[in-house]
C-alpha cells in the first residue's frame, strides 16, 4: 500500500465515528492547509448539479461559494464534474475565468472570493462517471495552489470518498438526520411543479428556476420554497431556457 493510500485510510478512520463525518473531515482539511482557504464538499449525481447534497462548508467563503455554483449551474465545481478533472481558477479576475463562468466569477468576486480550486473524486465508468464528490477550496486572494496544499486537499477528498463508499446507502430520512446534510428536496419539488405548469422537461424547469433566482438575486432554495409553499408562480422567460445552464 502506498504512503498516500495509507494516509487516506488513516484520515478516513479518524473521522469515521464522528456524528457528522463530512463536516469533520472538511474542517480537518481546512485546519491542515498552509493557506487559509475555506473548504466545501459537494456530492452531485450530474454535472449540472441539478441533483446534489451539500455535505459540508467550513470557513467564511465556503457557504456562499457552494450556493452560487448550485444556484447558477456554473463555476469551477460544475466544470470539474463535467471534465472529470481538477479545475484551478487561481484568479477570478482573469479573462479566462470571466469567459468560462461570467456570472459566477462576477458574483464570487462581489462576495470576496478571488480564487477557487475544485478537486473531483468518486467518478466511475459509464453513466456513473456523472457522479462526483467535489472538494473545493475558496481563497480571498488570487494565487496558485501550492503543491503542499494540493496534496493535503486531495488526501482529505479521497478520505471523504472512502467514508462515503463505506457508508450504507442513506435513505431520505437518514440524509435528513444529517449523515450527509439535508439535500434541497424543495428544489426538486419546485422543479416538478414548474415542469407541470409550463410543459417543460425537468432540466428546462430547473433552468427556468435558476434564471429567476439570478434575476431576483435570491437564493435558489429560498425561491423554490416560495414556489412550493407560498404559491409563487414564475412567468416564463423569453425564449426556451437552456437545460445546461451557462458555462463550459
Amino acid at each position: 500500500m502506498t504512503a498516500h493510500r495509507v494516509e487516506t485510510v488513516l484520515l478516513a478512520t479518524r473521522h469515521a465515528d464522528h456524528p457528522a463525518p463530512a463536516r469533520s473531515i472538511t474542517r480537518a482539511c481546512r485546519e491542515a492547509l498552509e493557506t487559509p482557504y475555506s473548504v466545501g464538499l459537494t456530492l452531485a449525481v450530474d454535472a449540472a448539479l441539478a441533483q446534489r447534497a451539500s455535505l459540508a462548508a467550513d470557513g467564511p467563503l465556503a457557504d456562499r461559494g457552494e450556493a452560487l455554483q448550485i444556484n447558477l449551474g456554473e463555476g469551477p465545481c460544475v466544470h470539474a464534474l463535467r471534465r472529470h478533472a481538477p479545475v484551478f481558477a487561481d484568479d477570478l479576475d482573469a479573462s479566462d475565468a470571466s469567459r468560462s463562468w461570467p456570472v459566477f466569477a462576477a458574483q464570487a468576486r462581489a462576495h470576496g472570493i478571488r480564487s477557487v480550486f475544485a478537486l473531483p473524486v468518486l467518478n466511475g465508468p459509464g453513466t456513473a462517471a456523472q457522479t462526483g464528490l467535489v472538494l473545493s477550496l475558496y481563497g480571498d486572494r488570487p494565487g496558485r495552489l501550492s503543491d503542499a496544499d494540493l496534496e493535503t486537499a486531495l488526501a482529505h477528498a479521497h478520505a471523504a470518498e472512502l467514508l462515503l463508499l463505506s457508508a450504507s446507502t442513506p435513505d431520505e430520512d437518514e440524509v435528513t438526520r444529517g449523515l450527509l446534510l439535508p439535500v434541497d428536496a424543495v428544489v426538486h419539488q419546485a422543479t416538478g411543479m414548474i415542469s407541470y405548469r409550463h410543459g417543460l422537461s425537468t432540466d428546462q424547469a430547473l433552468a427556468l428556476l435558476r434564471a429567476h433566482a439570478h434575476l431576483r438575486d435570491v437564493d435558489l432554495t429560498d425561491l423554490a420554497f416560495s414556489v412550493v409553499h407560498q404559491g409563487l408562480r414564475l412567468p416564463e422567460l423569453a425564449g426556451p431556457p437552456s437545460p445546461e445552464g451557462s458555462g463550459p
